[in-house]
């Protein structure tokens, strides 16, 4: 399944499994995320080496959301923990600057559900959404997300001080019962 979202006149964003030649445009989405310091618990300074391993190397699977030809935000997901802990799915989702708000998070996070279903995770747990980081806290609650807690102060932004950290769950046996496509 490769989502495309179009509502309104918002440009068609699909998604596709990322490829080592990606990296490219990848690399400046994720930097720019990084540095900004205020939206993952990531250390600021990572270079490129590391993000490259941590974000395509290392996880079970990584897309890319690509509008007119152009990777505009990327995702990756994985199990959350290791073991017993291996059947609820974990990911993350970095979008461009220049078009957030445009589509491009949700394709990506539709993309993620679908695959989670299709894996037949139960779950996908995202352990650390910064509280103040309130586009994605809506955009996953739109999509079936609750948060089931939040870590007082757990994440020192850049401007805001200590800020929460919301651990938020979307139970996929909505999905697996039905099939990846949602049909009995």
């Amino acid at each position: 399944m490769q989502p495309s979202v179009e509502t309104g006149t918002r440009p068609v964003t699909s998604v596709r499994e990322a490829a080592a030649a990606d990296w490219p445009a990848i690399w400046p989405i994720v930097r720019e995320v990084v540095r900004a310091a205020d939206t993952f618990a990531y250390e600021p300074t990572m270079g490129e080496a590391d993000a490259r391993a941590g974000w395509l190397e290392a996880p079970r699977r990584a897309v890319v959301a690509v509008r007119d030809g152009a990777v505009v935000g990327t995702a990756n997901m994985y199990p959350n923990r290791p073991g017993p802990g291996s059947h609820i799915a974990s990911g993350s989702i970095m979008v461009d600057r220049a078009v957030r708000g445009t589509g491009a998070g949700r394709a990506l996070v539709e993309d993620m559900i679908a695959w989670a279903a299709r894996e037949g995770f139960a779950a996908i747990q995202f352990n650390a959404v910064v509280d103040t980081n309130t586009a994605a806290v809506h955009l996953y609650e739109s999509l079936g997300f609750v948060t089931l807690g939040i870590a007082p102060g757990a994440f020192r932004h850049p401007e805001l001080g200590d800020v929460g950290l919301r651990i938020m769950w979307r139970d996929l046996s909505d999905l697996r019962a039905s099939g990846p496509e949602g049909e009995a």
